[in-house]
């Protein structure tokens, strides 16, 4: 089970773009998106605020982290 959801497909559709077309704008392969999509692979900083910027949404709005219990 993953450790976050990813809304990156949601936002990335409202932009009207292809995985292929995200991929090659924030620098990354097509499989990489998808595997984000699917909250198969956790980004680094780096490329969140990249994609973030792509789609213009907010990062915690694409890539949720749930809050930890103690």
């Amino acid at each position: 089970m993953p450790d976050f959801e990813c809304q990156l497909k949601k936002y990335r559709q409202f932009k009207n773009m292809t995985q292929e077309q995200l991929a090659l704008q924030v620098g990354v392969r097509r499989e990489t998106i998808m595997r984000l999509e699917k909250a198969q692979y956790n980004p680094s900083l780096k490329l969140a605020v990249d994609i973030s910027r792509a789609v213009d949404a907010p990062i915690e709005e694409i890539f949720i982290f749930p809050e930890e219990q103690n």
